[in-house]
Parts: structure tokens; sequence; C-alpha cells
């Protein structure tokens, strides 16, 4: 298809303020920051970059606004490189704006995002917005199940052609929506936070709930859990792999850039083990850095420190241009 990405993504993109710091401030005392960044977020959005970083052909389609925060999250997918030919712009203020409070010595985060009032749907893409030709040419579908209406028809779009569907589920210590269990049929790859596992069968062991799940239409399932590594399930093989020790200074997009490397191992066709390696190992450089995308390493930073850490694998390159 030349120079049609193979990769589309449907979903949030938000930009990020990135605030460091050790506490959080309060409504009688403030807060010393160390550090603050602008950066894109959102699950697919970030999975995206990733994915284009690594040398894929990537189209993303989302939702943004006419201000100046629409535009910078606009600029910030297009320096990726990535085709945003398809995406909705709406008359209205941006509101996917999120404020990230990283703690300054665990990495981890917490999330403010914009709810204006009488928002209604004006920031979600419906089917008939959606371009079937389009998105039916890429090899790899990515889902976070935002915009759900437009994402169940692509998706359905991908099945019906045998191409293949991946969904971000992100981790929960509840339930996972309805909508969500309603694109499992539709999905191939599944890759999910911690706690989804058990929210979505019941089980507390994920190899038995990852054996569950594959019952629901996926092929493959992978639960990433921070600094526990990930657990891969698939009909024929079941495997912990452990989390790469990286100096961590922010988690956010930890899990977003594990699905955009994913998919990157899959479009080169890697065994399932190599390609997990290899996602983990994107996952822990992104962590290296604030922001969900400013971490995120190129192929051959990648590949070198693989080959630093000793590990083997098959990372034979395809020609993705």
């Amino acid at each position: 298809m030349g120079n049609h990405p193979q990769i589309i993504g449907i979903g949030l993109t938000t930009l990020d303020v990135l605030l460091r710091l050790k506490e959080m401030p309060t409504w009688d005392t403030g807060a010393r920051l160390s550090d603050f960044r602008l950066d894109g977020g959102g699950p697919v959005a970030t999975a995206m970059a990733a994915a284009a970083r690594l040398g894929a052909r990537v189209g993303f389609i989302g939702t943004a606004g006419n201000d100046e925060a629409a535009r910078i999250k606009i600029r910030l997918l297009e320096q990726e490189g990535i085709d945003l030919s398809h995406m909705v712009i709406n008359d209205a203020p941006d509101d996917q704006v999120v404020v990230v409070y990283v703690h300054e010595e665990t990495g981890e985060r917490l999330f403010s995002g914009v709810q204006r009032v009488q928002r209604g749907d004006r920031f979600l893409i419906h089917a008939e917005e959606l371009d079937k030709n389009y998105i039916t040419a890429a090899d790899y579908l990515h889902l976070d199940g935002f915009h759900f209406e437009a994402a169940l028809q692509a998706a359905q779009w991908m099945q019906t052609l045998r191409k293949t569907v991946v969904l971000d589920i992100s981790k929960t210590s509840g339930k996972v929506g309805e909508h969500l269990h309603l694109l499992l049929p539709h999905v191939d790859v599944l890759i999910s936070g911690s706690g989804v596992a058990r929210a979505l069968t019941g089980k507390e062991d994920i190899f038995a709930a990852g054996a569950d799940i594959l019952t629901m239409g996926p092929d493959i399932f992978v639960q990433t859990d921070g600094a526990n590594g990930c657990y891969t399930v698939t009909a024929g093989v079941q495997f912990h792999t452990p989390a790469f020790a990286t100096e961590v200074i922010d988690t956010t997009g930890a899990g977003d850039v594990f699905h955009g490397a994913f998919i990157v191992g899959l479009l080169h066709g890697w065994p399932l083990r190599d390609i997990v390696h290899f996602s983990t190992a994107v996952s822990a450089l992104k962590c290296t850095q604030l922001g969900g995308r400013a971490g995120i390493p190129t192929m051959e930073e990648t590949l070198a420190f693989l080959k630093k850490q000793n590990m083997g694998g098959h990372y034979t390159l395809t020609d993705t241009q």
C-alpha cells in the first residue's frame, strides 16, 4: 500500500501537564516542583507515538479542539511522523487536558482531567465519520475503548478481513466497563493493566484468568504489572516476564508504549517471547524520563539495551517502508 499506515489507532489523545514533586500541594500550602513538562498523552495516541518512533508507519484517529492546547497536542503527534489526515477537529476548546502529578521518589503518578459541564458527545467520533478503506488498508488496529461506537465498527471491519485488532484496557481495582466487554469478541490481542484479569473473570490467578479471557475472543492476553513485569497467556503457552531494572523517573505511559512496541513486534513477525521482552525493554526505557512519550526509545536504542542485558532474541527487522 505504498506509504499507507501499517497501524491505525482510534482512541483518546490528551495534552499532559506533568508536575514532578515530592509532596502534593494543599489549599493551605503549595509544593516545590522538581521538574515539569508538556507532553502528549492518551493510551492509543501514546502507543502510536511509540510505534512510530520504533519505525512503523502509523495513523491516528482522534479528536482535538480549536485552541492552543489542541494545537500543541496535534503538533506533538505530527512530530512523530504520525498520519493525522483523519483526525476530527471540533469548533470548541479542547478538554482532553490532564494534569499529571508524578511522585519524585517512586515515579508513580496521579491524574486530574478536565471535565466541563454539559460536554455532551462533541468530542466523540461516531461510526459514520470513519473511512472504512483507510482503516482496513492497515494491518493492525489499536483501540482503548474511547470513541466506542467508532471503535466497535472499525474492529468489526478488521475482523471480517482477518486483520489484527489490539485492545488496551487500563488497570483497575474494580469493574471493567460494559463497552469493553462488547469489544472483546472482536479483539485478537488484549493487553491490560494490573487487576483486569481478576475483574474480567473473578479469578485471582492470572494464568487461570487468562485462560478464561481467551474464551471471550482474544488469542493473546498480556497483563502488565509494573515492577512485577508482565504475564502472557495463549492457548499454547503461559509465561511471566520480569521487568528490567532502570532508573524510574516517571511511569506515565509505560503500559501505553508497551502496546505500541508489542504491535511493532507483531509487524516484524518475531516470536512471542521476543516481542514481550522487546516491549518490556521499551517500557523500561520510557520510564527514565518525565512524560509519557519523552523517553520512548528508537529501535536502535532498544536493541542495544537488550544486547547489553544479554537478552537473546530473533529481532530481524523487516522492511517497514
